[in-house]
């Protein structure tokens, strides 16, 4: 293999030359510091740095520099003029605005999370003591959720990685709850059902406040009488609800969410026609969640992974124009997915927009780029970088894994349509 560094000037560059740029990635308007040069606009940006040498690869690149231009001799050449500062391009402020925004954009949205994840936390352990508080509290998160999902022009779905609060069991019920009015909006739900939906997400499990933790902890398979026992957990759930002075449609939806189209689910064995529609959604997000963030945390699928289990193994158990909703709505690379792109880049999916569900927002392992505030890349903006695979985060190099430090546990929560463009 040529280890040797190839250098060129900038009057040799030409289209299809591949040059490492050994400058700050915040000193050029470009995504990464090493690229093939693939139209005149990124020739003349090049050009425009005021390098006086390039580096350049000349195996990977698709042609040979330009012949180097030999400087006629003078006599006396004039000292050279101290060189004005370089003054950022419009494409770099626009780089380095858009970045912000993103960060920006993905602070606020871990901000949304936190501050519902604490409310989900306290009308759970309230709910048997103070049932009307939390049914109140819950009320009005759940509101706030259904009214920004549905009355934006569209919603991202972000990936919350990097909170110990994901680590709660109470979690999941955000997630399912996240997760279904997601689905919710693409299914053009009224208001009044997006809210039942919300509401019985966030108590689906509430009849496990009445099974032993020595069963609801259990790590090892159940055993029958344990496994009838934790079953149990829907038909208490749906009683509770009711007690509570819950909707009879949303004790219904705790009833079923175990409820499976072909009759193999539980309590009742049910079908598909005679499962509440909203329940068949619940049931194949809390399927989703649960494969991402079981309680045994070795267990744990990536969301590329969790996705195509279902649809390569359990897809006759859920009502299949769901499912595929499902897989639209989180894309084909679903927040919290490992992958690797084109350029030879890993990163980890943080936020998908269901109108362009192949082109989400990865977070890039580019060590130059600070860990606190890394590199978030819209592919929706970057058509010539393509995710080519997905991973499982023990194939990661060693520094790759650090930097990007993905969580056994994923978390979701949603925000606006993407920022506005900087110009």
């Amino acid at each position: 293999m040529d280890s040797k560094q190839h250098f060129i000037e900038p009057a040799q560059l030409r289209i299809g030359i591949y040059v490492h740029l050994d400058l700050g990635w915040m000193d050029h308007p470009f995504t990464f510091n090493n690229f093939k040069i693939r139209n005149e606009k990124q020739l003349e940006e090049v050009r425009s740095l005021g390098l006086k040498k390039l580096r350049y690869d000349p195996l990977r690149s698709d042609c040979e520099p330009l012949p180097a231009i030999k400087a006629s001799p003078s006599p006396r050449t004039p000292p050279a003029a101290e060189p004005l500062p370089a003054q950022p391009s419009v494409t770099q402020r626009f780089h380095t605005e858009r970045l912000k925004q993103l960060h920006h954009a993905i602070h606020e949205c871990e901000q949304k999370f936190v501050a519902a994840a604490h409310t989900v936390r306290q009308v759970t352990r309230n709910f048997r003591t103070q049932a009307a508080q939390a049914v109140q509290e819950s009320e009005t998160l759940v509101n706030a959720m259904v009214e920004s999902v549905l009355t934006e022009s569209d919603v991202v779905l972000h990936a919350m990685n990097g909170h110990s609060i994901a680590e709660e069991t109470y979690v999941h019920s955000l997630n399912v709850s996240v997760l279904a009015l997601v689905l919710a909006k693409s299914l053009n739900m009224t208001a009044e059902e997006a809210r039942h939906l919300g509401m019985a997400a966030i108590f689906h499990d509430i009849g496990k406040e009445e099974i032993p933790d020595r069963i609801l902890m259990k790590t090892e398979p159940l055993t029958k009488v344990e496994q009838s026992f934790y079953q149990q957990h829907a038909e208490i759930g749906a009683k509770l609800a009711l007690e509570a002075g819950l909707p009879e449609r949303i004790a219904t939806i705790i009833l079923q969410h175990h409820e499976h189209v072909d009759g193999s689910g539980y309590p009742h064995h049910l079908k598909q026609a005679q499962i509440d529609p909203l329940a068949r959604l619940t049931s194949i997000v809390n399927t989703y969640d649960n494969l991402c963030n079981p309680l045994n945390s070795t267990q744990s699928m990536t969301p590329y992974e969790a996705l195509s289990h279902l649809f390569a193994t359990q897809r006759n158990k859920f009502d299949s124009a769901m499912l595929k909703l499902l897989i639209k709505c989180l894309g084909v690379y679903p927040p919290g997915s490992i992958v690797y792109l084109s350029t030879g880049v890993h990163g980890i999916v943080m936020s998908v927009n269901p109108s362009k569900p192949l082109r989400p927002f990865v977070m890039l392992h580019v060590p130059e780029v600070p860990r606190e505030e890394p590199m978030v890349l819209d592919l929706s903006e970057e058509p010539g970088i393509t995710i080519t695979k997905c991973l499982r985060a023990n194939q990661l190099p060693n520094n790759v894994a650090e930097y990007l430090s993905p969580r056994k546990r994923i978390s979701y929560y949603f925000d606006k349509d993407k920022p506005a463009d900087a110009g």
